[in-house]
């Protein structure tokens, strides 16, 4: 006889997943009790918003899904935020869900609702298991649309009874794992006409996204881009694709508009690798690419082509495979020295990490710069950097210097705060080797701080460090560009001691008050081996640039700067 629980366990192990992200309910006794038969490790959280990011998180650095398990009904519900992020960001996890009794469907038992209606509009694939002998069945289904195309978040849900329902071995098909021989790549004409492109470009960059990253693709982004003197930007998810300390390596979006003023003009031909258009890469106020700049956008799906501005040329395949098929038909072009273009923008990355040195200079207060250099300067490039907040993440992705895709995690399209602690965990826990270090806002602390319980009692070394300026500092400075210093509003919060926090859960606990504290509060706290918190009091007057920018209080012609989105047409009703 065979035990659903076990098959989907069994199931996991041959994919080769070797831990879980939980919540424990009664629901899910089958699964975690197989878990401990197949040696599978179970990551037991505080919250199941905590499982779903750490789920996420993992798949950020490892370009592998990451699993979540809840129990039903507010477990499920619990989770919605972290899959969502991941489905706003193209993440592959899975998430599997207990759920009430099939047959006491409509008699209102405890903790029953719709749950594949609840999850559906933000996975790739949502599922009731009704079936015991077919639970692997759904779960390789589950998988192939998680990892396959653009990927994303599956969800399964298996009743109870359906989990306390043994089957005859011969009841269950004999199913394997099954990955495709061949992945897709454009047509030969598409891959010569955006060649034909950047043979002509002066100033070429490439945009590297989440497509390189989950493509596998980091060894041939990097041929590529010194086959053809291309620098390569990133988004959070591929930071580090191309390392920032080597010529190629750029880091973010934002350094080719920056440094089109001191380098002869703006890109102008942009290759979206992976990368959808969006905020930043669309035709809207926030874009990177410059109205005049050709694009050719590389997308394993064809709806993401030109989603919300012209492509010179669409180039739908895989990013791994079209980048190889791409140098294959490259050999033999003549393409042009840009060097002096890759050197541009490596001194404006320079200037711009160096950007607050002046004011980071004082002891006190402590400047939010001053404190994201500190820890990218502790750590070098040798380890994983997780940033969560609003300026907090700005501050840090300024500093940070990323060697290796998967090496900086961040919130993306969904703005999710809260994520940072989770996030750092599930880091360590894929990549045992690496510190990891996460620099958290005040206000995304206090949303999952209770997982540092989680991070000790599992033995998982991870620093949080808390950007301590005692409120939601974006919408605090927002408010006071927009309405004046006494009209902050719902912004403010306390001087709250995490650190004391975190050391009442069995962490190591540091309190920071003047800048030349930092270094030593983080050396010793990398050497603690334990859990630990920074908690950092850094000056709550000093607002990161981009907040000032996006807050213009300017009101004229029928349009109005919104924050965050720009300036925008006032919506008129009827």
């Amino acid at each position: 006889m065979a035990e659903p629980g076990d098959l989907l366990v069994q199931s996991l192990v041959n994919q080769g997943v070797s831990e879980v992200f939980a919540l424990s309910g009664g629901h899910l006794d089958p699964i975690f009790q197989a878990c401990a038969n197949h040696g599978v490790r179970i990551i037991d959280t505080r919250h199941e918003a905590a499982a779903a990011h750490m789920a996420d998180g993992y798949a950020r650095t490892t370009g592998k899904p990451g699993v979540a398990i809840v129990t039903a009904g507010p477990g499920v519900t619990n989770a919605i935020t972290g899959v969502a992020n991941a489905y706003m960001d193209a993440i592959p996890m899975v998430c599997i869900g207990g759920r009430s009794p099939i047959r006491d469907d409509d008699r209102l038992p405890l903790q029953a609702m719709d749950q594949v209606a609840l999850m559906a509009p933000i996975t790739k694939f949502a599922r009731t298991v009704l079936q015991p002998e077919r639970t692997s069945e759904y779960f390789l289904m589950a998988w192939r649309h998680a990892t396959s195309g653009r990927p994303g978040p599956v969800f399964l849900d298996i009743p109870v009874d359906v989990l306390f329902t043994p089957v005859n071995d011969a009841d269950v098909p004999p199913l394997r794992p099954h990955e495709p021989e061949r992945r897709s790549t454009p047509p030969v004409s598409a891959i010569d006409a955006a060649l034909d492109i950047l043979e002509a470009a002066e100033r070429p960059v490439v945009f590297a996204g989440g497509g390189a990253l989950f493509s596998g693709a980091q060894e041939e982004v990097r041929q590529f881009a010194a086959m053809l003197q291309i620098p390569v930007l990133a988004n959070a998810k591929a930071r580090g694709i191309v390392p920032e300390w080597s010529d190629f390596g750029g880091g973010q979006f934002a350094l080719a508009s920056i440094a089109g003023n001191a380098a002869g003009g703006p890109p102008d031909v942009v290759v979206l690798l992976g990368t959808r258009v969006g905020m930043f890469t669309g035709t809207g106020p926030r874009s990177f690419i410059p109205p005049g700049a050709k694009v050719i956008q590389v997308d394993i799906e064809p709806e993401e082509i030109g989603r919300s501005r012209d492509i010179d040329v669409a180039l739908v395949g895989d990013v791994r495979e079209t980048l190889t098929l791409m140098m294959d038909r490259a050999r033999g072009r003549q393409f042009k020295d840009h060097m002096a273009w890759v050197k541009a923008l490596g001194a404006t990355k320079k200037a711009l990490r160096g950007m607050h040195e002046a004011a980071a200079a004082k002891n006190e207060p402590i400047h939010q710069s001053r404190l994201a250099r500190e820890i990218a300067d502790v750590l070098q490039g040798d380890g994983i950097i997780v940033a969560d907040g609003g300026e907090t993440s700005l501050w840090m992705a300024e500093q940070a210097i990323v060697l290796n895709a998967g090496d900086f995690l961040s919130h993306g399209y969904l703005g999710c705060l809260g994520v940072g602690l989770p996030f750092a965990i599930a880091a360590k826990v894929a990549r045992p080797d690496k510190r990891v270090v996460s620099i958290v806002g005040d206000g995304s602390a206090g949303l999952n701080i209770a997982e540092f319980d989680t991070a000790v009692r599992h033995n998982i070394p991870i620093v949080v460090v808390v950007n301590n300026d005692q409120g939601w500092g974006m919408i605090r400075h927002g408010q006071r560009a927009r309405y004046g210093n006494d009209r902050v509003i719902g912004a403010e919060l306390g001087p709250t001691r995490y650190d004391l926090v975190a050391a009442g859960f069995g962490a190591h606990a540091e309190f920071v008050t003047e800048a030349s504290q930092i270094r030593p509060a983080l050396e010793r706290a990398l050497a603690s081996g334990k859990p630990a918190c920074v908690n950092v009091m850094t000056d709550p007057n000093q607002p990161h640039p981009t907040s000032i920018a996006m807050a213009r209080p300017a009101v004229q012609d029928g349009e109005v700067d919104l924050p965050y989105y720009g300036r925008k047409k006032l919506v008129s009703t009827p």
